[in-house]
């Protein structure tokens, strides 16, 4: 009887692209509803779609800056503090290398490897050419080939912003001053949801419970701009 062998497709796991979902999907989300609250604050209080472009447009350029100027600080502070606990196990690796062996004996046997197997496992391992590689990924989390870039965070948060702030500026240039802020708040709650959803899906989470999370944020954010811009309007 002849056997046939099964290829087994790769197991598909979706933890490795948190940085960019933070990166990407949360930028363009706060580039939306941060420009969005912005001009319908504004256009309650001042029906002048030239005041409401520019508040927009503020909005867009001072928003995409912080958050590629926040996200680069953050990130450079991770890669610091990386490089720190990479140094720090160079050398220990080169001081104490049967303490760093004991060390990962006792993480193989605590993920469920016998003593011998452990030692053998570690034993091996120790005499790997990038031993440092393996002591950094198993005692320290970090794979010292793929460190944090904080340029590359702060371009993809900066542009991310400017993807989703475009929006409400691209609606109030486009309705009429009577239809302004009922459109500009309905695209910017679809542009909320369809976002959440999309982060949710692409981490592999519940796409309805991530939209209904951002719908009512988004609302509420929108809720009270128009509530602060009558009111301001009013007062002034």
């Amino acid at each position: 009887m002849t056997r046939t062998t099964t290829a087994h497709a790769p197991e598909l796991h979706r933890g490795g692209r948190a940085a960019w979902l933070r990166a990407a999907v949360l930028g363009a989300n706060d580039g939306l509803i941060s420009t969005a609250a912005l001009m319908v604050g504004v256009a309650s209080a001042d029906s002048s779609r030239s005041a409401i472009l520019v508040a927009g447009i503020a909005g867009l350029t001072a928003g995409a800056l912080a958050m590629a100027a926040g996200e680069y600080v953050s990130v450079s502070s991770q890669r610091d503090t990386e490089r720190a606990d990479i140094e720090r196990e160079r050398r220990e690796l080169e001081l104490a290398p049967e303490e760093e062996r004991h060390e990962l004996v006792e993480i193989y046997r605590n993920k469920g490897l016998s003593e011998h197997l452990a030692e053998q496992v570690a034993d091996e391992l120790s005499q790997h050419p990038d031993k440092l590689a393996i002591h950094a990924r198993d005692e320290l989390g970090i794979d010292i080939h793929d460190l944090a870039n904080p340029i590359q965070a702060a371009v993809v948060s900066a542009f991310s912003f400017i993807a989703g702030a475009i929006v409400p500026i691209i609606v109030v240039l486009l309705t009429g001053s009577g239809a302004r802020i009922p459109v500009t708040i309905a695209v910017t709650l679809a542009g909320l949801v369809g976002l959440g959803a999309l982060g949710a899906r692409l981490g592999g989470a519940p796409q309805s419970r991530a939209a209904i999370r951002v719908l009512i944020g988004g609302s509420l954010a929108l809720a009270i701009s128009v509530l602060i811009g009558t009111v301001t309007g009013n007062a002034v």
